[in-house]
């Protein structure tokens, strides 16, 4: 499962997709993966009703 949150996290990266949903039982699973990124602080995740979500690649949004 690292490996297919890793891959979504490269896709993001890349432009490859908009956004990612991760559900809400495998939201703590995925945020290990997430914070071990170099660049973690680019992804915006956004809480969906229900529990799941959607992440988004924002470089900067931070700032």
């Amino acid at each position: 499962m690292d490996e297919q949150y890793a891959q979504a996290l490269a896709e993001l990266r890349e432009g490859t997709i908009d956004e990612y949903r991760v559900a809400k039982a495998d939201f703590l699973a995925f945020r290990v993966v997430l914070l071990a990124q170099e660049d973690a602080q680019s992804f915006r995740g956004n809480a969906q009703i229900g529990g799941d979500v959607v992440y988004t690649y924002e470089p900067g949004w931070t700032k």
